[in-house]
């Protein structure tokens, strides 16, 4: 199968891991670029120009003449690589509560030793010396000061985390220790499996249970790489080492322009009219790719309110949903040719989504053109929206995830297939509803299947593309 660099995939481990990390770099390299160099974007890219003059139109004239549509690999190529033709962005500083999802400009770079100071793993007692230990009475608990130091024989009750005293041998755990009638610590050994007996003389070994200063991380640490992901478990590591705001690359700005004056925002459908599933459905796919949504505008079939909502949208992407085919009322491509706008892809060799269109509406600015059928619509999303704005946000491309089909697809004769798929006992189940206005099979999916030509028969491998909120974890 293909992926989106335009060559063959190759055959992956049913869950694949991570990217090597020479290839990470390079990912993120190329992402970085889009925030620190501002020279010219077209030189630096070549081979998109090719790929665009080959499959797409240039207008300039006003006039619009279809070429032919653009293989579906390739057209996820010229998507990727658009977005590095776009002027430098600088990169954000973002407090930690809005930094999740973004990628990391900067290395994540300790700024304290983690821990802090040597603490306690475990709950017990922090103990001086060899036993038996005098108890001290006060006891140590975490986020008080340091305390008092231990002379030898002496012990003092102490919680998990807490600031180990100074001279303190070891902590002892609590289920390894005694107290006897004269209020002396004794150590303790747990019995072994199946013996009524101790496993052996009682010992408490050097730091035992102690987490000395530094164990995890020294200050001036590189802690992450810059390019990755902030993850919830990121943003708890940057918080532990020291962090209130991190440096990343900024969120690409997304607006929704929903067309068609048959769309009701409420109630159910009558009279020809239709619920708009789009605008409901387009925002948060948006920002599962990255994307901050700034804008959602329900146009009708108005061409000059389209054309006036396109020239002066300030967002990085604009994404436009049905007016993309010939019909009276599809004024995407007359709006897009009066603005002198250059069509990077205009038709895909995909089914369902065939009319799905890519255009440059200026120099730090593109446009998506996702035809109206609500699964047409999704694929038209992850074939052109997704590597865009994945390029833009700096996230690195996944593996290409494979798996063998279930049962046959039936493909079609030249273009490439996206098929809804339920993945069951490491198999891609194809599900019924999969029509160009269908959602119910999407609903219940886990991906969709890349279909080459022709079809796949059973056991045949597909790539599988992964839907934000189904194949992670």
């Amino acid at each position: 199968m293909a992926d989106d660099s335009g060559g063959p995939g190759r055959r992956q481990e049913v869950r694949p891991g991570r990217r090597s990390e020479e290839q990470h770099d390079l990912d993120f390299e190329e992402a970085l670029a889009l925030v620190r160099d501002p020279g010219p974007r077209t030189t630096r890219y070549p081979g998109i120009q090719d790929l665009v003059q080959e499959h797409s139109t240039t207008s300039t004239s006003g006039h619009h003449a279809r070429h032919r549509a653009t293989p579906w690999p390739e057209a996820r190529t010229v998507a990727r690589h658009a977005a590095r033709s776009v002027p430098r962005r600088e990169p954000v500083g973002v407090p930690l509560d809005a930094a999740l999802g973004l990628v990391l400009a900067a290395p994540l770079t300790a700024l304290t030793d983690l821990p802090s100071f040597d603490t306690s793993a475990m709950d017990g007692w922090a103990v001086a010396g060899p036993g038996p230990w005098a108890v001290r009475g006060e006891g140590v608990l975490a986020g008080h000061a340091e305390p008092a130091p231990l002379g030898d024989g002496e012990a003092v009750r102490i919680a998990t985390g807490a600031r180990v005293p100074p001279d303190t041998t070891a902590v002892l755990r609590s289920e390894h220790g005694r107290t006897d009638t004269k209020g002396r610590l004794h150590a303790t050994v747990p019995q072994a499996p199946g013996s009524d007996r101790a496993a052996g003389t009682p010992t408490v070994a050097h730091g035992q249970d102690i987490r000395p200063r530094g164990q995890e991380c020294h200050a001036g640490d590189q802690l992450l790489p810059p390019g990755t992901q902030v993850t919830p478990a990121v943003l708890g590591l940057a918080a532990a080492a020291g962090y209130d705001s991190l440096r990343a690359l900024p969120r690409p700005r997304a607006e929704v322009l929903v067309l068609g004056n048959e769309l009701l925002t409420r109630g159910l459908p009558e009279g020809g009219l239709i619920r708009d599933a789009l605008g409901p459905m387009l925002p948060p796919w948006l920002r599962a790719l990255g994307a901050d949504v700034v804008a959602v505008r329900g146009l009708g079939d108005d061409a000059a309110a389209l054309h006036q909502a396109v020239t002066s949208s300030t967002a990085d992407l604009i994404v436009t949903t049905g007016g993309t085919a010939a019909g009276p009322v599809d004024h995407v491509h007359p709006t897009l040719c009066r603005m002198g706008a250059e069509f990077l892809i205009d038709g895909v060799q995909v089914r369902p989504g065939h009319p799905m269109l890519l255009a440059r509406t200026r120099e730090d600015q593109h446009l998506v053109g996702l035809p109206g059928n609500p699964l047409a619509a999704v694929s038209g999303l992850l074939t052109l929206a997704e590597p865009l704005l994945r390029t833009l946000a700096g996230r690195v491309a996944p593996e290409p995830y494979i798996l063998p089909l279930k049962d046959s697809v039936h493909g079609h004769p030249h273009d490439t297939r996206l098929i809804p798929v339920a993945v069951r006992d490491d198999r891609a189940v194809p599900l019924r509803y999969h029509g160009p206005a269908m959602l119910r099979g999407i609903a219940a999916a886990d991906a969709l299947a890349v279909v080459p030509p022709g079809g796949a028969r059973p056991g045949e491998d597909v790539e599988l593309l992964e839907l934000p909120w189904a194949l992670t974890g």
